[in-house]
């Protein structure tokens, strides 16, 4: 599957702008990282791209979410290691833990993503091009700031070789890139 065929795929299932946002942040990321460790950024960038085609279907129920992304994506010519880590990118639903460099590289590009908009957010133009690496992991330590994201899944940057400047940076970059594409 090309990158235009699971653009299609993705707002199929997907109808919310912010949620597209969030996949297509998701997609920056994911190739970013792909790139700085010398893995298939195409493949990578699709895994961020599609992680998550069924929150809508789902609302985003920790026991269903992703599972159904994998069955809605098992016949669309997705390649195995793509659909386990777009699984594995919710814990919750498989029971298992993550154990591969792609899982964890998913589970903590897609996560920071959140982090890195609600950074944005508080500033005055709300516009990522002022954020810098530094606030974003000043955040980090703010447990009440943007209180749903996950910081033990950011936190899986270390398991990829990064610290968490490093990944903050990587994924702050990415998003800044597209910035008129993800609405900051």
């Amino acid at each position: 599957m090309n990158r235009n065929e699971a653009e299609s795929l993705l707002k199929k299932y997907v109808k919310s702008e912010k949620m597209l946002y969030h996949c297509y942040a998701s997609e920056a990321v994911m190739r970013a990282l792909a790139l700085k460790l010398g893995r298939d950024e195409e493949k990578w960038g699709l895994a961020g791209l599609l992680h998550d085609i069924d929150s809508e279907i789902t609302n985003a129920d920790p026991k269903k979410h992703a599972l159904v992304a994998e069955e809605l994506l098992r016949d669309e010519g997705i390649e195995e290691d793509v659909l386990d880590a777009i699984k594995m990118h919710n814990e919750e639903a498989t029971g298992e833990e993550r154990t591969s460099e792609f899982q964890h590289a998913l589970a903590a590009g897609e996560t920071i993503t959140g982090l890195i908009y609600a950074t944005a957010l508080v500033y005055p133009d709300k516009k990522i091009k002022d954020v810098k690496t530094k606030s974003i992991t000043k955040r980090m330590k703010q447990g009440a700031f943007a209180a749903a994201v996950n910081r033990d899944n950011i936190k899986e940057c270390d398991k990829i070789g990064f610290t968490l400047n490093e990944f903050a940076e990587i994924s702050l970059n990415a998003m800044k890139e597209i910035a008129d594409k993800i609405g900051l």
